[in-house]
């Protein structure tokens, strides 16, 4: 049996599976199962000022993928602060696992609300994947979280707008400790023949894009980040096995982010993910996960972005 622990940032994950913000760890009692399930660590769904006007229906599954209307958390802040953090802090310290805590988006809203995670947060991800070229804005949340708690701070990115390399050397320039990539890709479309409408709703009927479709594109961008920086990935998208997250791995990730797969196959998917990564090693002769992290990069780009 390999050694699947990874040490990331000061915390220990029991392996490197974990979950990706999303409706699979919408509050405490999901993030209960999450831990029980053999993730290696817990991430929560992200969190705003307000709950999110959640669209109905707001999820579909389609060949290869799967699109949704998922905003941020349905639920207020107040309720995660008087109960859901609670229960995931329970569950991560009974697993003896890290919980990193999601939040957005704007550096004022983020400023709002990190000081009010310190009981629970082992680390905050920010998400700014609505955020276009200009950094600053990404550059200004950063600002706000590490000034407002003193845990390691990762910022989620999408390619949306864009160039993952420079928006990497920007977060890091800013002071962020970790970067997971990507969200979700869009906006995407999706038609009920049957019934001749589309199948969400919310305003043109968008969606965004996940699952195994989107795993050759937020591979790309992880493997492309992590030539230019040195900071702990985490690579989200698409991963539905063991042989998915070892090609994460290899490009350079650290820990992979598990969604799509979890909504579809439920939350016990994690520890599936995390034996099919053992089982690998093992037929293949490393004695632990850190021995591939990284095998498939070539030596680090040298980039002026001063």
């Amino acid at each position: 049996m390999a050694n699947l622990e990874v040490e990331v940032l000061g915390m220990r994950f029991r392996n490197p599976v974990i979950p990706a913000a999303g409706p699979n760890v919408r509050d405490g009692e999901r993030l209960e199962e999450v831990a029980r399930g053999g993730a290696g660590g817990l991430l929560s769904k992200t969190i705003s000022v307000d709950a999110a006007p959640v669209p109905m229906p707001h999820m579909a599954a389609i060949k290869g993928g799967f699109i949704n209307t998922e905003l941020w958390s349905e639920l207020p802040p107040e309720r995660w602060l008087a109960k859901e953090y609670d229960i995931a802090r329970r569950a991560a310290d009974e697993a003896g696992i890290p919980l990193i805590i999601s939040v957005g988006y704007t550096a004022q809203e983020i400023a709002q609300l990190a000081p009010k995670l310190k009981p629970w947060a082992d680390a905050l991800e920010l998400s700014t994947h609505y955020l276009g070229e200009d950094p600053r804005p990404m550059i200004e949340a950063i600002d706000a979280a590490k000034s407002a708690l003193d845990v390691p701070v990762l910022v989620k990115m999408s390619p949306l707008g864009r160039e993952m390399k420079a928006a990497a050397l920007a977060a890091k320039d800013a002071g962020a400790d970790g970067i997971s990539a990507t969200n979700s890709f869009g906006p995407a479309f999706g038609m009920n023949i049957e019934k001749g409408v589309p199948w969400l709703g919310g305003k043109n009927s968008y969606g965004w894009l996940s699952g195994p479709a989107l795993k050759p594109l937020s591979l790309r961008c992880v493997y492309d980040i992590a030539q230019v920086v040195d900071l702990p990935i985490i690579g989200v998208g698409g991963i539905s096995s063991g042989k998915d997250a070892i090609e994460y791995i290899m490009a350079g990730a650290s820990l992979v982010g598990v969604c799509t797969a979890a909504i579809m196959r439920g939350n016990g998917v994690y520890g599936k993910i995390a034996a099919e990564i053992d089982e690998w090693l093992d037929r293949h002769g490393y004695s632990s996960v850190e021995e591939i992290r990284g095998l498939a990069l070539p030596e680090r780009e040298e980039v002026n972005h001063g």
